[in-house]
C-alpha cells in the first residue's frame, strides 16, 4: 500500500482553498453576475412562497370585472350587468312586455304570451295561458346573483385583469411557479441522465461508448422542437409530470457529450492511476474522484438547461401541448393573451413576457458569471 506522506511547512503554512472557494472569491468580484443571483434567488423564494400557499394562493378568485385595466390606467368601460339592466328598462322593449329583471335574463316567450292574451275573448281560458319557461328563469334568476357579485368586484386591479376577473398579478406569480419548477425539475432530469451516461461512456470505452453515441446519435438527428412536440402530440396527456419527462428524457444529450469528453480526458490522468493502485473500484473511481472533478460542468449546464426547459415549457403550453386546463403557466397566459390583444388588452402578455424575459436574462448572466468563475482559464 501507498504510504502518503506529510509536509510539515512549519507554523506559518496555510491550507490551499479548494476549487469552490477560489471560484466564489472570483464570483463576488463579478457585479453583473451577483444582481444575477440575487434575480434568480428572489424568482426562487417567489416560488417556494407561492408552492407554500402564503401567496397567490387564490389565483383563480375573480376578484375583478372583466378585463379589469390596471390600476393606472384608471377604470374602463366595463358595462356590468346591473347597468345593462338599467338600460334596458328604459328600451322600448319593455314597452312591448318583455319581461326582466336586475339580472339582465330576458324571457323569449313574453311578447307572444302578451298577444295571445290581449286577443282572447273576455272570460277564456286562453288569458290563463301559463309561461313553460317561468320556473326556469325563476330558477336562473334565483342562483345567478351575478349583477350583486359585479357590483362588489373592483373595476381595476394592480396589474389588470384576465377576461375572467382573475387578478393577472398573481397568475403571473403563479405562472412562475409552475414554469419554473418544470424547469429546474426537467433541468435536474436531464443532468442526471447525462451525467451517468457520459461517465459511462467516457470511462469504459469500447462497446459501451458505441451504444451510448448511438443513442445520442438518434435524439440529436431529430430537431429539438420538433422531437418534444411530436412526443407530446403522441401521449397526448396533459400535466406538470408530462411536461417534466417530456423535457428531462430528451434534454440529456448535450450535457452527455461535455461530461463524456471530461471522463476520457481524466481516466487517463495521475490521480484516477493511484486511486486505480490502491484497489478503488471503477464505480468509485468514476464518481468519487473524478466527478467532483467535473461537478462544475454540470453546474453550468444545469443551469443553461433550466432556460431552455423553461422556455420549451412556455412554448409547448402556448401550442396547447403544456400543463393542464386547470394549472396556470406564463405559456398558457400568453396563449389566453393572444386573443386579448384584438381587444386592446395588452397586460397579461405584457406581465408574462416582462417576467419570463427577468429570469431568463438573469439565469443566462448567472451562467456566464459561474462558467468565468469556475474555469477561468476561459477568460
Amino acid at each position: 500500500m501507498i504510504q502518503t506522506a506529510t509536509i510539515d511547512a512549519g507554523p506559518g503554512h496555510t491550507e490551499s482553498p479548494g476549487l469552490w472557494v477560489l471560484a466564489w472569491r472570483r464570483f463576488r468580484h463579478d457585479s453583473v453576475g451577483l444582481v444575477s443571483l440575487y434575480v434568480a434567488a428572489f424568482f426562487l423564494a417567489l416560488m417556494a412562497a407561492s408552492a407554500a400557499g402564503l401567496i397567490a394562493s387564490d389565483w383563480g378568485k375573480e376578484v375583478g370585472v372583466s378585463h379589469a385595466p390596471p390600476g393606472f390606467m384608471g377604470p374602463g368601460t366595463t358595462v356590468t350587468p346591473t347597468q345593462r339592466a338599467a338600460m334596458s328598462s328604459a328600451s322600448p322593449e319593455v314597452s312591448r312586455g318583455k319581461e326582466r329583471d336586475d339580472s339582465g335574463i330576458v324571457d323569449p316567450l313574453a311578447d307572444v304570451l302578451v298577444q295571445i292574451r290581449a286577443k282572447a275573448p273576455p272570460g277564456s281560458v286562453d288569458t290563463d295561458v301559463a309561461d313553460p319557461l317561468a320556473d326556469v328563469l325563476a330558477e336562473i334568476r334565483g342562483q345567478s346573483g351575478s349583477a350583486a357579485a359585479a357590483e362588489a368586484r373592483a373595476p381595476t386591479l394592480i396589474f389588470g385583469g384576465d377576461k375572467w376577473g382573475r387578478d393577472v398579478l398573481k397568475k403571473t406569480i403563479k405562472g412562475t411557479e409552475t414554469s419554473m419548477s418544470v424547469g429546474l425539475a426537467a433541468a435536474a432530469l436531464a443532468a442526471l441522465l447525462g451525467t451517468v451516461f457520459g461517465a459511462l461512456a467516457g470511462y469504459y470505452g469500447r462497446w459501451v461508448d458505441d451504444v451510448f453515441n448511438w443513442f445520442y446519435s438518434v435524439f440529436t438527428s431529430i430537431p429539438y422542437l420538433l422531437l418534444i412536440l411530436s412526443i407530446a402530440a403522441v401521449l397526448n396527456q396533459k400535466g406538470t409530470m408530462t411536461v417534466i419527462l417530456i423535457l428531462g428524457l430528451t434534454g440529456w444529450t448535450g450535457i452527455f457529450r461535455l461530461i463524456r469528453a471530461e471522463y476520457m480526458k481524466h481516466k487517463v490522468r495521475e490521480y484516477v492511476q493511484a486511486a486505480d493502485a490502491i484497489g478503488a473500484s471503477n464505480t468509485r473511481r468514476m464518481f468519487v474522484h473524478i466527478l467532483p472533478n467535473v461537478s462544475h460542468v454540470v453546474l453550468v449546464q444545469l443551469s443553461l438547461h433550466v432556460v431552455l426547459f423553461i422556455k420549451s415549457e412556455v412554448v409547448l403550453s402556448f401550442l396547447g401541448f403544456g400543463v393542464g386546463v386547470d394549472t396556470v403557466s406564463w405559456g398558457s397566459m400568453l396563449n389566453e393573451a393572444q386573443s386579448e390583444l384584438l381587444l386592446g388588452n395588452w397586460w397579461q402578455l405584457a406581465a408574462a413576457t416582462i417576467a419570463m424575459a427577468m429570469l431568463v436574462t438573469a439565469f443566462g448572466l448567472l451562467t456566464d458569471a459561474l462558467r468565468d468563475a469556475l474555469d477561468p482559464k476561459l477568460k
